[in-house]
């Protein structure tokens, strides 16, 4: 299960295919290093994205 607080670069590493997801919700940044380290919770933050609806779609996959 994905969290809220798993760092983007993890997330990557683990599920590749949840890099789709990630720029189809508008983070066509999740290559960038410093992304990397950034948790899903304070990118959807920077994005100004709704969390929940974010981690239902990573979670669906």
């Amino acid at each position: 299960m994905i969290t809220k607080d798993m760092l983007i670069g993890d997330l990557i590493k683990q599920k590749p295919e949840a890099a789709g997801i990630l720029m189809r919700f508008g983070m066509g940044c999740v290559g960038c290093p410093s992304a990397q380290m950034e948790s899903l919770e304070e990118a959807a933050g920077v994005h100004g994205l709704n969390l929940d609806d974010l981690m239902k779609a990573l979670n669906e996959q």
